[in-house]
């Protein structure tokens, strides 16, 4: 029970900072990470990253959710660049990194150097896409971005493996190793297709919105465990669970879908505000593991950054830009310079590297295994500094931007015409066939032709030009009736006229309309 003041103060720190953080427009994970280390002094508990708690209880639903949320098509789309991110980077970081501190550290065997590649290799976006998205990157920079995020942890973890292996003395060979990544490719994404595919048809038979819900929270985790059980990746498994759930809510209940959406964005939001607090506050348990001189390990530390973040420009250059270059289609080079500095680390290196062994097979302890924990706290938290008090900077000096609004809208518009028109057609098949009291049918065209417009409006000039359009005078309007709605059913709650059960099943109805209005 001693733990669990804590947590509380942890949880609650974590998201108080990100609410200051958005009110005053500085990243959240940024904000999160400096008051972290500023924490980092006597009298604040000790926060200690226990690897298996980020493996299983905060990478599964963090991904699930970021999963569920992604564009399969867009993903598809962008399947070359995001599978160059994805595993060709993090194996061309691995080999980087892993080669540079062998050089670097006195002693360090290449084995156990590899394993400090695998372990600094995955970037982690969730800094990245946050920033982007408050800027407004292009679509596609945010789904290459994220796709990358997707899959990049799995290719991690998975070298990770092959090099404890070969570090503890397992003997495994560069065919075992490839074995072991196509073992966890495959029979994770196989794994994740499965579980998709049954939890969706399951769904399909409950037609309980709760229960629904319900049985979505378990996936990343069942997912998780099930594809780990037998030695196969179990992130790509929530990924690709994720992905195929996600596609297909469409065909799901409304009332589902919006739960769904409320409680994976409340979880988001709580375990990404935990996860970058808990980088910060490592600080003083890596610096108290740490036995040998600290200069030569700083030196490393700063050439280690260097080295994975040069590689990580170098990669994307010679492997997205050059070759389109040659093709004489002529990138734009701002797009891949926006996505080669987009390499903040996260606590999946951490935790990967807090879940390194302390001993070999012979019994012997594991090889330098201080200096590769601190070292990945240097990588993670040099990087997360760097980039993100950058990225910002290095968009809006590129004028990177997107240019979908207006495509979007145009799009919508079209949509919404079509729309618009089939539902007529129908409700006029309907008043035909059992003859409905007219004013209701008039209602419902007018409800049909109204959304056809508002899509329309937001392709026309701004209000200061027009003034307020019809759409905008009807939310503004019917805004402030449901504010007398909602008083008056409060004061007959008051007055004991009606019950509280009554009064949570109105506000509920006028809340959904409510929320309605301001998704118009």
């Amino acid at each position: 029970m001693d733990e669990l003041p804590a947590l509380m103060a942890l949880l609650a720190g974590a998201l108080a900072v990100t609410a200051v953080a958005r009110r005053v427009g500085v990243p959240a994970p940024l904000a999160l990470v400096v008051v972290g280390l500023a924490s980092s002094i006597p009298g604040v508990p000790d926060y200690t990253i226990e690897p298996h708690v980020v493996l299983l209880l905060i990478l599964p639903p963090l991904l699930y959710s970021a999963a569920l949320n992604s564009s399969t098509t867009g993903i598809k789309a962008n399947l070359r660049p995001i599978g160059l991110l994805a595993f060709g980077l993090v194996l061309f970081t691995t080999a980087v990194a892993g080669t540079l501190a062998w050089w670097l550290v006195p002693g360090l065997p290449l084995s156990a150097a590899l394993v400090l590649g695998a372990v600094v290799a995955p970037p982690d976006a969730v800094a990245a896409i946050a920033i982007g998205r408050r800027i407004g990157l292009p679509r596609q920079v945010m789904t290459v971005l994220s796709g990358e995020s997707l899959v990049n942890d799995a290719t991690a973890l998975t070298a990770f493996r092959v090099a404890v292996a070969a570090a503890v003395g397992v003997g495994a060979s560069l065919l075992s190793g490839i074995g072991m990544f196509l073992l966890a490719a495959v029979g994770g994404a196989v794994i994740g297709y499965a579980t998709g595919w049954v939890v969706r048809r399951i769904r399909q038979v409950l037609h309980d919105e709760l229960l629904e819900s319900a049985t979505g929270l378990l996936v990343p985790f069942f997912a998780y465990l099930v594809a780990e059980q037998v030695h196969a990746s179990g992130v790509l498994a929530v990924v690709v669970a994720g992905l195929y759930l996600g596609h297909h809510a469409t065909s799901g209940g409304a009332a589902t879908r919006l739960q769904d959406r409320a409680v994976w964005n409340a979880a988001d939001t709580l375990l990404e505000a935990v996860v970058f607090a808990l980088i910060g506050l490592q600080l003083r348990t890596v610096v108290a593991s740490v036995t040998v001189p600290w200069g030569p390990l700083l030196l490393a530390g700063l050439a280690l950054t260097g080295g994975v973040v040069l590689a990580r420009v170098v990669w994307v250059f010679l492997t997205m830009h050059l070759p389109e270059l040659l093709r004489g289609r002529g990138p734009d080079w701002r797009h891949e310079l926006v996505v080669s500095w987009a390499g903040m680390r996260g606590v999946v290196s951490l935790a990967a590297a807090s879940a390194i062994p302390t001993t070999t097979l012979s019994g012997a302890p594991f090889p330098n295994r201080a200096e590769v924990l601190f070292l990945t706290f240097f990588v993670t938290l040099a990087t997360l500094l760097l980039h993100g008090s950058t990225l910002p900077w290095l968009i809006t000096k590129l004028g990177v931007r997107g240019t979908e609004d207006y495509t979007d809208a145009l799009a919508e518009a079209q949509a919404q015409h079509h729309a618009a028109r089939a539902a007529r057609q129908r409700l006029d098949e309907l008043a035909a066939e059992s003859s409905p009291p007219p004013e209701v049918v008039e209602l419902l065209r007018d409800a049909a032709t109204r959304r056809s417009n508002q899509a329309w409006e937001r392709l026309g000039r701004s209000s200061d030009e027009i003034g307020e359009s019809p759409t905008a005078a009807y939310r503004r309007l019917r805004g402030e009736m449901l504010a007398a709605e909602r008083a008056v059913f409060i004061q007959f709650r008051d007055d004991r006229r009606i019950d509280d059960e009554v009064l949570r099943r109105v506000m509920h109805q006028l809340d959904l309309e409510e929320l309605w209005l301001s998704r118009e």
